[in-house]
């Protein structure tokens, strides 16, 4: 792909410049320069020519953030939010969560919680005043929308009495 045809506005060593950022998801400005090209580019076939799909599988969270800091509506975004979901809904390696979406192991971890809490007879507020913790936080574990600590899960497993948790 030639960059030029998406970065009219810069000069020569500056095109040169941001082929060699573009290349780097780790550069400072990998994530400013993304969001000129994306804003500019509707062909995925021409962004993957430059950015490996996995790479920007991986480096799409970090734009997303930085173009939702810089412009709050953007039908370019959203256009590449939705070709974001799809691919990573049929990557061979399997699904990765899209942001916004429960993980199972969250899911399967709440209703574990909450099932052992009601066989201790506990409301979510006695459970969060004996783990430390606030009502919210207990809610928000039993619907499977929040990551917890191992040291978190552990207290939450003392005081309910958990000993196994299956994961798969």
């Amino acid at each position: 792909m030639r960059i030029a045809r998406y970065f009219w506005d810069l000069n020569g060593a500056a095109l040169r410049e941001t082929e060699r950022v573009l290349k780097n998801p780790k550069h400072p400005l990998f994530g400013r320069r993304m969001i000129a090209l994306l804003s500019r580019c509707d062909q995925p076939r021409e962004l993957f020519s430059i950015l490996p799909k996995r790479e920007f599988l991986e480096a799409w969270p970090t734009i997303r953030t930085q173009w939702l800091k810089r412009v709050r509506r953007s039908d370019s975004r959203d256009w590449w939010e939705t070709l974001y979901e799809e691919m990573v809904r049929a990557d061979p390696r399997g699904p990765i969560p899209v942001r916004g979406e429960t993980p199972d192991f969250f899911r399967r971890l709440g209703a574990t919680v909450k099932e052992a809490r009601f066989e201790k007879g506990l409301s979510q507020r006695q459970l969060a005043l004996r783990v430390g913790m606030r009502q919210p936080d207990i809610s928000r574990i039993e619907e499977g929308k929040k990551n917890v600590t191992l040291f978190t899960l552990t207290r939450l497993c003392r005081v309910l009495g958990i000993k196994k948790i299956e994961i798969a």
